[in-house]
């Protein structure tokens, strides 16, 4: 397993409130932890504990209501080309080939177009898809489509990757699929990953680190390690210590579903 060196994100003091029809909701409250270079970590927590909204702060998708989000040791004012950001949502140009949906970031950072294929098609072998470079996304299934995302993701060579529920709309093979090629990308690609998921059994599949979100308003309520050694396969879940740690998980992401149940 590789080594985490010093902090990639650091998050301090967050909260985050949205203004609707029925007045304020407060979605994070004063939330601080760090995710070190290299990481892997996953967030758990019921619905509406704030996930996906601190995934968008460090995105730069939306601005922290107070507290502050580092990245790199420098504050975030917005989206940067350090951060790679995966949805649920493949969002594919449909008009474009695979490869050239993967080499579209690329063209931002004034690459020349030879080489902007060259690398493009390296993510794509890496993510098992160099055969269908010139397919169409409307040829794909789902789980093909989230690879070119991710491959897309990769390509622009992110300091941290952030994913939010990538694996939520898959069935369950393509998901177990996709698990294990994900870990493979990370552990050859040495990137931060930060992990967004509503499954307690995949987070402790991937990460080595796995931060538990209270009901809302959101707040820290556990960081749990995870010893399982790296690479890891479908087998592990099968052990006594996988079985374990999901079902102490579960039973405290439970607690705060009861007490905030939607």
């Amino acid at each position: 397993m590789m080594s985490a060196g010093a902090n990639q994100i650091e998050i301090r003091n967050v909260s985050k409130e949205f203004e609707g029809r029925s007045g304020t909701t407060v979605a994070l409250q004063n939330v601080s932890f760090d995710v070190a270079s290299n990481e892997f970590v996953c967030v758990v927590g019921p619905s509406g504990c704030g996930k996906s909204t601190i995934l968008n702060i460090i995105a730069g998708l939306t601005e922290p209501s107070s507290g502050t989000v580092k990245v790199g040791g420098k504050e975030i004012s917005g989206p940067g080309k350090e951060r790679g950001v995966v949805f649920q949502q493949y969002a594919l140009f449909p008009w474009k080939t695979v490869v050239e949906n993967v080499e579209f970031g690329l063209k931002f950072q004034e690459i020349p177009k030879g080489e902007r294929r060259q690398i493009a098609e390296k993510y794509l072998e890496l993510v098992g898809l160099k055969d269908f470079r010139d397919a169409y996304p409307k040829e794909l299934s789902g789980g093909m489509k989230q690879r070119v995302a991710i491959a897309r993701a990769y390509a622009v060579n992110p300091e941290v990757l952030l994913m939010d529920e990538p694996f939520g709309a898959l069935d369950a093979q393509t998901r177990v699929q996709l698990q294990e090629n994900l870990l493979t990308t990370w552990e050859n690609e040495r990137k931060t990953c930060f992990f967004i998921t509503h499954d307690v059994e995949e987070a402790v599949f991937l990460a080595q680190r796995i931060v538990i979100m209270s009901a809302r308003p959101g707040r820290l309520k556990e960081i749990i390690e995870v010893n399982l050694p790296y690479p890891r396969v479908q087998e592990l879940k099968l052990t006594k210590e996988f079985t374990e740690l999901k079902n102490r998980l579960w039973a405290m992401v439970y607690k705060e579903y009861l007490a905030n149940p939607k």
